[in-house]
């Protein structure tokens, strides 16, 4: 059964909005999950577990942080994700727009990328697979 990118985009804001504090219009598509709705690491598993409940799905930890590629020095140098590194981050991160951590992808930086867009596309893909 597939569902609509609004449906996707309702179940995933009320998660968040229920998992963070935050309220419905700060839980914009643009948004992003750490910056601005102040998700620490602790809230992405009451994320992650409100989204598998109301979906249905399994959500795998590496799908959407792919720390063994942000800490692997293959991919990261001195702070920075190499080339190949943001070949890896786009090849496992298809859903995510990675554009704008592309012109300056510091590691540091990652956390503040995914947007609450991301995880709808993200859901999207597991949902309507």
């Amino acid at each position: 059964m597939s569902m609509s990118d609004d449906d996707i985009f309702e179940k995933v804001q009320a998660a968040l909005v229920d998992a963070l504090g935050v309220d419905e219009d700060e839980a914009t598509r643009d948004a992003t999950l750490v910056g601005d709705l102040g998700a620490e690491s602790i809230d992405f598993l009451d994320i992650v577990f409100k989204l598998e409940k109301s979906f249905d799905i399994q959500i795998p930890r590496e799908e959407l942080s792919p720390e063994d590629i942000l800490t692997n020095s293959q991919y990261v140098q001195d702070g920075v994700v190499t080339p190949d590194g943001m070949t890896e981050l786009k090849t496992r991160m298809p859903w995510a727009d990675l554009s704008k951590f592309e012109k300056n992808p510091r590691v540091q930086d990652f956390g503040n990328l995914l947007t609450v867009g991301d995880l709808c596309n993200y859901v999207g893909s597991k949902v309507n697979a």
